[in-house]
């Protein structure tokens, strides 16, 4: 029998591992891919990998490929495949279309509208009946993907994608999927730990997913067992009895291993989490085989009974920069007890910022690039031994750019460059200043390739001069990149005529192995300045932003100037800048929403500092929640006329009721907020995620208009994707 062609998917940077484990479940000529990797085999091969596939999303199977440079030749390509032999005119379908350089369609919606039609069209010939269209539970599932001029269309087997288990409340968000968790315990060795009769421990586990696949992969039980639906269940195709056969073994199997798991262990400091996981290990029917309880991360410890294996977890990234404090904390109490409690123990985490991981204090093996939905995150393994550790300096930047450059001969002989340079950014911006009355701007961002900085000017009783250096190119020595650091920071001092007490500095040196975030002089508290006669207090040293976004200048002038007489609500508010300058405009109320205390407590200081006595709201929350339960009330108390929207890309706080991808979640928060507004109110939305797509499709019966160019300050003219924004109104 002739083999089939297939294509499983992956999230990026997990396509290595999917094709080990294809390889190990048996498909051929297995090659990797962007996302996922193409294979051969049988029918029976597909259902074993669907079956077992820890790390897939989808599983593919190729109907054919064909040219497509217009509209009809897609229409016509997908009308001569013989729909009769993979489904009837009773059963449901959905289409998934995607598109890549084609001239011919560009329009993804359009694209698999196209398809639809043909899929029907046939149908309705034969039978004179269609079969119904259903995006959440279809019969069958259609993919086609047209890469230039030519199209692959496939059948979806997998159904709903492969990393859903079917052990997760669907009320419950995690963190991290499924087939992440298994990326990070396959790369962390966890198999081979396992097999030795290791222990694993979890210290943060949250609602328990690394614990599960740890459970899974070390007691072999299939993860596609539970799995609710898949592709081929309704397919005409379908051999029922070879998947009986091939479940009934993962059962046998199953059986087997788990009368073998080793110790599996997850501590939380969350009641809510524990009982998360606690309902998720009785849906994958591991009642007994894995322990939680609620115990903090200082008292994470292992029992003298657990054999030595590895300790692995997904600690919170930090919600914005000036969390990084809390966050970095935590690091280091964490690295306190894995150096006190675990000994000669393996260790593995997954963070979004490495640096973080010098905090523990243990040196790591290389880290290894894996994603978390679009954040790009690094996994950090660990052998805790004695010669691993090290105590993290506090020595300041400024101590250290002094001493290498004692340590060096001759001087940087592109100093001069830089000084021109600024001079010339100095003379350029100066009348724009001056007119805007702007005291507070960026100067310089990485103008010249050799001084890849950002200088921040703050003009108040003093001027402070706030620098943040770029990760250096990995061909530049850290030597060098810390001499033209120093060069950088004496020109700009001198053009400035500053002492260096004035100038901070936030860099990162990974080869160091210390905190990277430090201020470059003596220890700093807040100051006041100006932006366009409202004031601020900011902190240069104690924090990675100051707490002020100085790119966002124009938006928040727009909302003082349309603030009059309205009500302002500031969502993820930070500082709760731009509800001063709501108050500042005349806005009949200030709703002002953050999760962090510090930061709610900085924006009432801010607000009093403008001597501001409007009808003025501080609410401590999750914004999240509280979005979503304010949009759900029947009548809302006091729908809001200006409502400013700036969420941060990322974040997975065990403080927050669920984990935030901007990308992925920003259709349903957009939605939210926008039930919130009155009936002329305006939405202003914004981002600072580069890479950022709005789904204008799916937000298609609000009135959205881009207004990025608008909101991006002629200081930050060289960055036009500092931060994106649109305004948005109710139809």
């Amino acid at each position: 029998m002739t083999d089939l062609h297939f294509f499983a998917t992956t999230p990026k940077a997990m396509e290595d591992i999917l094709v080990t484990e294809l390889k190990q479940l048996g498909a051929k000529n297995v090659k990797a891919a962007l996302a996922g990797a193409y294979f051969e085999g049988s029918i029976e091969t597909a259902y074993r990998i669907c079956l077992w596939s820890r790390i897939a999303n989808r599983v593919l199977l190729t109907l054919g490929t064909f040219n497509v440079t217009s509209q009809e030749e897609l229409y016509d390509g997908i009308y001569k495949v013989n729909w009769f032999e993979h489904m009837g005119p009773d059963d449901s379908f959905a289409v998934s279309f995607n598109a890549k350089g084609s001239k011919a369609i560009n329009n993804t919606h359009f694209g698999a509208i196209k398809v639809k039609d043909a899929v029907v069209d046939q149908m309705r010939k034969k039978f004179n009946k269609r079969p119904d269209i259903n995006i959440t539970q279809p019969n069958i599932r259609i993919n086609v993907y047209l890469n230039n001029e030519q199209a692959t269309l496939s059948l979806d087997l997998s159904g709903e994608s492969l990393h859903r288990r079917g052990y997760r409340d669907i009320n419950i968000t995690a963190p991290i999927k499924e087939n992440l968790a298994a990326a990070i315990l396959y790369r962390s060795q966890w198999p081979d730990i396992a097999a030795q009769g290791g222990s694993l421990i979890d210290p943060m586990c949250g609602s328990g997913t690394l614990l599960l696949e740890a459970a899974m992969i070390a007691g072999d039980y299939a993860p596609g067992l539970q799995h609710k639906q898949f592709g081929f269940f309704h397919w005409k195709k379908h051999d029922a009895t070879l998947w009986q056969s091939l479940v009934e073994e993962a059962q046998q199997r199953k059986q087997i291993g788990l009368e073998k798991l080793p110790t599996i262990v997850g501590f939380d400091q969350s009641r809510r989490a524990i009982n998360a996981a606690l309902l998720h290990i009785e849906n994958a029917g591991l009642e007994n085989k894995i322990h939680v309880e609620r115990r903090d991360i200082n008292e994470a410890t292992a029992a003298e009974s657990w054999k030595i294996g590895m300790v692995v977890c997904n600690p919170p990234y930090g919600e914005r920069l000036g969390n990084k404090e809390e966050t970095a904390e935590l690091y280091r109490q964490f690295g306190q007890v894995l150096k006190t409690q675990f000994q000669h123990w393996q260790a593995a985490m997954i963070i979004s910022d490495p640096e973080l991981g010098f905090r523990l204090g243990i040196r790591s093996q290389k880290p290894i690039t894996l994603f978390n939905g679009p954040l790009e995150c690094k996994l950090l393994r660990f052998a805790i031994e004695d010669n691993n550790f090290f105590t993290p300096k506090a020595k300041s930047q400024l101590e250290r750019i002094e001493q290498v450059k004692s340590d060096l001969t001759g001087t940087d002989p592109n100093a001069e460059m830089f000084a021109n340079r600024l001079k010339k950014n100095i003379k350029k911006l100066s009348k724009w200043l001056k007119r805007e009355d702007i005291h507070c701007y960026r100067i310089y961002d990485a103008d010249l390739p050799e001084y890849a900085i950002a200088i921040d000017v703050y003009q108040g009783r003093e001027t402070w001069l706030n620098i943040q250096e770029y990760q250096a190119p990995k061909s530049i020595s850290p030597e060098k990149a810390m001499a033209r650091l120093s060069s950088a920071v004496n020109e700009t001092a001198t053009l400035f005529a500053i002492p260096k007490t004035q100038i901070y500095l936030k860099t990162r040196s990974k080869q160091k192995g210390i905190d990277q975030y430090e201020k470059l002089a003596s220890e700093g508290s807040f100051e006041t300045v100006n932006e366009q006669s409202v004031q601020f207090y900011v902190n240069f040293s104690d924090y990675l932003d100051t707490g002020l976004f100085l790119d966002h200048r124009p938006i928040r002038k727009k909302i003082q100037q349309q603030a009059k007489n309205k009500h302002f609500l500031n969502l993820f508010a930070y500082t709760g800048t731009a509800s001063v300058h709501a108050a500042i405009g005349g806005a009949s109320s200030t709703t002002t929403v953050d999760m962090s205390k510090t930061y709610l407590d900085w924006a009432q200081r801010n607000m009093a500092l403008n001597n501001n006595q409007s009808n003025n709201r501080f609410i401590r929350a999750d914004c999240l929640e509280w979005i979503k339960a304010e949009a759900s009330k029947a009548e809302i108390a006091q729908p809001y006329d200006l409502i400013f929207l700036d969420p941060p890309t990322f974040s997975n706080s065990k403080r927050m009721e669920k984990n935030l991808s901007i990308q992925d979640d920003h259709v349903e928060l957009i939605r939210h907020v926008s039930k919130l507004l009155s009936m002329d109110g305006i939405l202003y939305f914004s981002t600072n995620f580069r890479r950022f797509k709005l789904d204008t499709e799916a937000l298609a019966d609000l009135q959205i208009k881009e207004i990025t160019a608008q909101t991006i300050p002629e200081d930050f003219s060289r960055s036009p994707r500092i931060h994106y924004c649109w305004e948005i109104k109710c139809p």
